[in-house]
C-alpha cells in the first residue's frame, strides 16, 4: 500500500492512471461520459453559487467505476462486485479513502451518509444515460437548499429542469458509449 496521497492536476491525469491500473478504453469512455454530465451539474451549481469541491466531483466521478477493472463483466452486465474492490484498489495505490470511497457512493447512497460532492457523483451516473431517480434527485434538492438557505421548490423547479436537460441528451451519450 503506498504511503503517499496521490493528488491530479488534470483529469487526463487520472485517465492515465487508471488505464495504469489496466482500465480498458470503454472504462475510460464510461467515465468521461459520466463527466459530461458532472459538469453540467458542476456549471448549474455554480450559477447557484453552491459552496461545494468541484475537483473532488470529477475526480470522483472519474474514479467510480474504478473497481470494473477488476470486474469487466459488470461494464457491460448489471452488478455490484466493482464497488467494495474499486475502493480497495483505489486505496491501495495511493488515492484518498474519501475520493476512492465514491466506487462505493456511488452505487449505495441510499445505505450510507454521503456528501454532497458523492451524491453529485451518483446523480451523474444516472443521469448520463438518461435515468431519472426522484430518490436521490430529491435528496440533492434538499442538500442544496439548506446549502443555499432557498425555498426547496424553487430550487426544485430550476433543478429539476437542469436535471431534464442532462438526461435528455442520455441517448447521444449512451450511443457514443458503444463507440468503443
Amino acid at each position: 500500500m503506498s504511503s503517499q496521497i496521490r493528488t491530479f492536476q488534470r483529469l487526463e491525469d487520472a485517465y492515465e492512471f487508471l488505464q495504469n491500473l489496466g482500465a480498458s478504453s470503454k472504462l475510460i469512455l464510461h467515465v468521461m461520459l459520466v463527466g459530461e454530465a458532472a459538469d453540467l451539474l458542476i456549471t448549474k451549481l455554480q450559477e447557484l453559487r453552491v459552496p461545494f469541491d468541484q475537483s473532488f466531483v470529477r475526480l470522483g466521478v472519474a474514479f467510480h467505476d474504478a473497481g470494473k477493472i477488476l470486474h469487466p463483466d459488470e461494464l457491460v452486465a448489471k452488478g455490484n462486485n466493482h464497488e467494495a474492490d474499486g475502493e480497495k484498489l483505489l486505496i491501495s495505490n495511493g488515492i484518498n479513502p474519501n475520493l476512492a470511497r465514491c466506487c462505493r457512493s456511488h452505487g449505495q447512497w441510499q445505505t450510507m451518509e454521503c456528501s454532497l460532492e458523492e451524491l453529485l457523483v451518483a446523480l451523474a451516473d444516472n443521469l448520463w444515460k438518461d435515468k431519472r431517480n426522484t430518490q436521490l434527485e430529491d435528496i440533492v434538492i434538499k442538500r442544496l437548499a439548506t446549502q443555499c438557505r432557498k425555498d426547496y421548490w424553487e430550487l426544485f423547479l430550476e433543478m429539476d429542469s437542469c436535471f431534464e436537460i442532462i438526461a435528455a441528451e442520455g441517448d447521444s451519450r449512451l450511443l457514443r458509449s458503444q463507440a468503443v
